[in-house]
């Protein structure tokens, strides 16, 4: 089926150009307003006490079920580091799920029990949901490929903001070092190396994780930390362009820094992608001040999480302002977000 620019497109939802676009042209013209125009992965609400952070997010993906997660892990390690990486402690969470009819008891169970143990994990309880069934779809699909029923999940947070913490990217000066908890692209690449039948061996396993205790050991330590995002749909090129574009300065990133290990590297490459591009899951990128980077490194390291924790880069006033990575070969090149969605569905 040939598309138009007039309809809705699979990439607007990558978390790239093309979704950057929607949001600006489409969406915020009759939503704006204060809370929202931030465009950060939470709102704080100007009431209460403690300042409320609130936020909402949807999960689609497609296995159900990968090496080192499945959807309900991810719906809320997910939610849980939306609310984190704007400095909040969450505390609490919905849970909305869409069931396909067709769906066997035994994948729901599996769910559900995932769902449970993460939310422990991060300390986070579940305290109200909402259940619907919708009926089968239809599929086109290889001959020898199993069709498992569907589900979506849709959560909603809500967080805490502690007196005296400050994250946004207005902060952000030249000089400040940019910071990441551990190795990119994992879940991503895991996701295509199972989506289809598609198969090669390998070790890859998502990081779908809960960052709220490392983000919180960060926090603690003192650094001041000036801006976080976690690099999902867009990858850490996404993010690292948010911050060239908000604040019209230079990130300078050294590949030989950033942390890939030797699986990602290997299927990427196998697959033509850029791992810079490929989602996270259980990464955060920070930004943080000249004087605190081994500060908020040694709190990244002290936790399991952050064990490969790396200063990728730095902020500079170098014109015009963009995203430049310097090579293992000492060249450099620009980092641009991606267009539309390399990797569709993968959260």
């Amino acid at each position: 089926m040939n598309l138009s620019t007039d309809c809705i497109l699979l990439a607007h939802g990558g978390g790239g150009e093309l979704m950057n676009r929607l949001i600006k042209e489409r969406f915020l013209p009759p939503l704006r307003n204060d809370w929202l125009m931030p465009l950060t992965d939470a709102a704080v609400l100007p009431w209460s006490d403690g300042r409320p952070v609130f936020t909402t997010d949807s999960f689609v993906v497609t296995p159900l079920e990968f090496p080192g997660g499945d959807i309900g892990r991810l719906a809320v390690a997910g939610t849980v580091n939306d609310l984190s990486v704007m400095g909040a402690e969450p505390v609490a969470l919905s849970l909305g799920l869409i069931l396909e009819e067709g769906l066997p008891f035994s994948v729901l169970d599996r769910i559900l029990s995932s769902i449970a143990t993460t939310a422990r994990e991060a300390g986070v309880p579940i305290v109200t949901g909402d259940t619907k069934v919708i009926e089968r779809r239809r599929r086109d699909t290889p001959s020898n490929s199993a069709v498992v029923e569907g589900i979506f999940i849709n959560t909603a947070g809500l967080g805490r903001l502690p007196d005296g913490v400050r994250i946004r990217p207005e902060r952000i000066e030249p000089g400040d070092q940019v910071l990441i908890n551990g190795p990119i692209a994992e879940h991503g690449l895991t996701i295509m190396s199972v989506r289809n039948g598609i198969g090669f061996e390998s070790s890859l396993r998502s990081d779908a994780a809960p960052l709220n205790e490392l983000i919180g050991r960060v926090l603690d330590s003192g650094a001041d930390v000036k801006f976080m995002r976690d690099p999902t749909r867009g990858g850490l090129a996404g993010v690292l362009a948010d911050i060239s574009d908000a604040r019209r300065l230079t990130v300078e990133v050294f590949e030989e820094r950033v942390p890939l290990n030797a699986a990602a590297r290997h299927v990427a490459e196998m697959l033509g992608l850029d791992p810079f591009s490929v989602a996270n899951e259980g990464k955060v990128v920070a930004v943080v001040a000249a004087a605190d980077r081994d500060r908020a490194l040694n709190a990244m390291r002290s936790h399991p999480l952050g064990r490969h924790a790396a200063c990728i880069g730095q902020v500079t006033e170098s014109r015009p302002p963009l995203v430049e990575l310097v090579t293992r070969t000492g060249g450099r090149r620009i980092v641009q977000r991606p267009y539309g969605e390399e990797l569709p569905r993968i959260c």
